[in-house]
């Protein structure tokens, strides 16, 4: 069977198809445009392909990806991350890159990795990854103009956060913030209204958002928010992040990709472990919440954890990673299409 990689760039589709043995066969490259996509199709049905893997699968390659499993049953598509190219790109001969050595390699890696992701259909969990994404953009301008805002406050009312114990992020500490600035008809107390208004609008915009991502988590049916400490939008966080639950067939690869599981450092008699700070960032932040919050309320089934860790003489950072390797654990379960009631309700030990 041969293999095919595909490079997707804004304008171009760079290709290569490759024999069993990983032997370039032919190299092409098309437009990225619809034409280009049934020219593609067209290529690689000559070449009787029955693998493509595509590199940028979820942004420059994802049209040309939907296309081939919409029009083609008998092609399996992949996906091709990026460190997998670069990793199989130095184990070439030259140097050099370009489109179609970077081809080659996305072809080869498709050929020898059995594991790879299908590309994500356009679906209900894409919606809630759009919608996902965008708050976070949303959220991070709010943060920024919640800072400068703050910045112009400081230098026109010194001493005003005494005044606003609940900070610059809800209606009534805006509103607040508008009446000490009232009587003040400088440039920046001008600018600082702006600015008000500016968080108030992003404000509504959060919130309607919030509301949105609400309603796809629950005609999802996820039961992520059965866990304590995980609310709607902690869940929409992991879905989204997460994708296919397939791509983790077990707890510990599901741990290793979040960050939760600790990676070896042993050497001789000695065993030990570090802490592991790679894995999907985004990921771990979902856990880190839903670790610290049943923390916060005595009684709580995470609280009583975290307190016999305490007894066993483990530090409270120590204890918080723990819980959230548990936690991480529980999340994969309830992501399993399979999961039934009493792995929902493991007790953690």
């Amino acid at each position: 069977m041969t293999t095919a990689g595909i490079d997707s760039h804004k304008d171009t589709l760079a290709g290569c198809v490759i024999d069993p043995t990983g032997r370039s066969i032919e190299r092409r490259t098309f437009p990225n445009t619809p034409a280009g996509y049934r020219r593609t199709q067209a290529w690689l049905q000559a070449h009787d392909v029955g693998r493509v893997g595509i590199e940028g699968s979820g942004s420059y390659g994802r049209p040309l990806a939907l296309f081939l499993i919409a029009e083609d049953r008998e092609v399996e598509v992949v996906e091709v991350p990026t460190q997998m190219t670069a990793q199989a790109r130095k184990t070439l001969r030259t140097r050099s890159k370009s489109d179609y050595i970077d081809a080659l390699a996305i072809a080869r890696v498709a050929a020898r990795e059995d594991d790879l992701p299908a590309p994500r259909p356009q679906d209900a969990l894409e919606d809630l990854r759009a919608l996902v994404f965008y708050r976070r953009e949303l959220v991070e301008s709010r943060t920024a103009e919640v800072n400068r805002l703050h910045a112009d406050l400081t230098l026109l009312c010194p001493g005003y956060h005494n005044l606003l114990r609940s900070g610059l992020l809800s209606y009534k500490a805006l509103a607040r913030a508008v009446r000490l600035i009232t009587a003040d008809r400088t440039t920046r107390a001008d600018i600082a209204r702006r600015r008000i208004r500016r968080v108030r609008r992003l404000l509504r915009q959060v919130r309607k958002l919030d509301t949105q991502i609400t309603r796809l988590v629950a005609a999802l049916g996820t039961s992520l928010t059965d866990i304590y400490g995980i609310g709607n939008l902690t869940a929409a966080e992991i879905i989204a992040e997460v994708g296919d639950a397939a791509r983790y067939p077990t707890k510990a690869r599901f741990a290793m990709a979040n960050g939760t599981a600790p990676i070896e450092a042993s050497s001789g008699r000695i065993t030990r472990h570090r802490l592991n700070r790679g894995g999907n960032r985004q990921l771990n932040r979902a856990l880190h919440n839903a670790a610290i919050t049943p923390i916060a309320r005595p009684g709580t089934e995470g609280r009583c954890y975290y307190e016999r860790l305490l007894q066993r003489g483990k530090t409270k950072k120590e204890a918080i990673r723990i819980l959230k390797r548990r936690i991480s654990d529980r999340v994969w379960t309830h992501l399993q299409p399979t999961a039934n009631t009493p792995q929902t309700h493991q007790v953690l030990t």
